[in-house]
């Protein structure tokens, strides 16, 4: 099966350069291409690529506003950042409103083929180390619950809590089995459960609620 990709940046070279990479790889196939947020739109809508490569600075509407328009109206779209910086606001918002994950630009060409497929295939890409040091960086902007426990969470078993705490710390299936001395299956059975009682399309929403709900506290600044 051919991924169909999309590639929104407003700057040329940056386009040219991710389809110079992406091209010639077998089994990808770049569909079409924008040059801000609201063209992203368009063309998404009248190309409907299985991923979609979005910049996060762009005229006339951002990425963040182009993933949040393009995640309400189907949350089965695919969508991976592209940042200049690992530690960015705009990545944080992008990862809120149903981005699968970001990059950053200066990637190396094979990694960038290899997130291309692992987004495609419905999965997150989010590289723990990343993951902690972009959400500790917005400690101020997390609230601060306690123990006083989200309504939200009341639909989860305690078993399934302490898995969301530690996707939220951004440990795997496997680092989160040897954590609480269970099988990875056992893992994978909550994890799928998490999604679904909580309607998250994938792991990176459940590392987004698990900060936001204060499950997870940032290290301080």
């Amino acid at each position: 099966m051919t991924i169909r990709v999309l590639v929104a940046d407003d700057q040329p070279l940056m386009r040219a350069a991710f389809e110079m990479i992406l091209r010639p790889e077998a089994g990808i196939e770049i569909v079409g291409e924008a040059a801000d947020g609201l063209q992203a739109v368009e063309e998404t809508r009248r190309l409907n690529p299985d991923v979609v490569l979005m910049d996060v600075r762009m005229p006339n509407m951002d990425g963040v506003e182009a993933t949040r328009i393009l995640a309400a109206e189907d949350r089965s779209r695919k969508i991976l950042i592209l940042t200049t910086f690992e530690i960015d606001e705009y990545v944080i918002e992008a990862l809120r409103a149903g981005a699968s994950g970001f990059l950053l630009k200066d990637v190396r060409r094979e990694e960038l083929v290899e997130a291309v497929r692992i987004v495609a295939r419905g999965e997150a890409l989010l590289a723990p180390s990343v993951t902690r040091r972009l959400l500790d960086s917005f400690a101020g902007d997390v609230p601060r619950l306690g123990a006083a426990r989200p309504s939200i969470l009341q639909a989860l078993t305690k078993a399934e809590i302490k898995v969301l705490t530690l996707i939220g710390k951004a440990l795997s299936n496997e680092e989160i089995a040897r954590e609480l001395f269970v099988a990875e299956t056992t893992v994978r059975t909550h994890v799928h459960h998490i999604l679904e009682k909580l309607d998250l399309r994938d792991r990176v929403q459940a590392v987004v609620l698990a900060y936001d709900t204060g499950l997870v506290q940032p290290s301080p600044r």
